[in-house]
């Protein structure tokens, strides 16, 4: 994957479970990710992976794609991973087949540092030039849409897509409360060096099935 990975970080004031809760249960990841519209668990590798399916609806069409996940609480000072591969053969998505990671590290203030990598095969093409903004963009605006439901408990559901026109609105979500890289980093940066380690050990989702 040649084109250069997108990283969203941002501050969530809850503690590690209620933002692991919120993203790793997908009944609960579809209210507040933008880019989902469903996901649908399939079963569990004998590594111990899930393997889901997802849509996304769009206008007159539905992408469908499946992917494998593998969440790690494992960390000594209390932070969690999760790796995922995703794919699918639908000619009109915009993503052909990616990975990436979620870290969560709680500074021990009841605040969870949420941050996500990932990359991507496009699918349109030199249209990507386009699209990878978009998407980088509607990850961070998803990601303060979770934080304010989870810091003040207002669904995700009370925040359409289009309430982005609410300018009158200042606590609406906002993708530029994120942080489009490290601190110090620029996003051009290879932003799956940070991935954790279970990423690459992941297989393929179309291997899987």
């Amino acid at each position: 994957m040649r084109s250069r990975a997108i990283y969203v970080e941002t501050s969530i004031r809850a503690d590690v479970d209620a933002v692991w809760d919120a993203t790793q249960d997908p009944a609960q990841h579809v209210r507040w990710d933008v880019r989902f519209s469903r996901i649908s668990p399939v079963g569990v590798t004998v590594a111990g992976a899930s393997t889901f399916t997802y849509e996304r609806r769009v206008p007159f069409h539905t992408v469908r794609g499946s992917g494998v996940s593998l969440g790690e609480k494992t960390g000594l000072d209390g932070a969690r991973t999760s790796a995922l591969r995703f794919q699918t053969e639908d000619r009109l998505s915009p993503i052909a087949a990616g990975r990436g990671y979620w870290r969560y590290v709680a500074d021990g203030r009841e605040v969870t540092l949420f941050v996500t990598g990932y990359d991507y095969n496009p699918g349109w093409g030199v249209l990507d030039v386009v699209v990878r903004p978009l998407l980088g963009w509607a990850t961070a605006w998803s990601f303060d849409r979770l934080r304010i439901w989870l810091e003040t408990g207002v669904p995700p559901e009370r925040w359409p897509l289009w309430s982005v026109f609410w300018w009158w609105r200042s606590d609406r979500p906002r993708a530029s409360r994120c942080l489009r890289a490290p601190r110090g980093r620029s996003r051009r940066d290879d932003h799956l060096a940070d991935a954790p380690p279970s990423l690459a050990a992941l297989p393929d989702p179309e291997v899987i099935r």
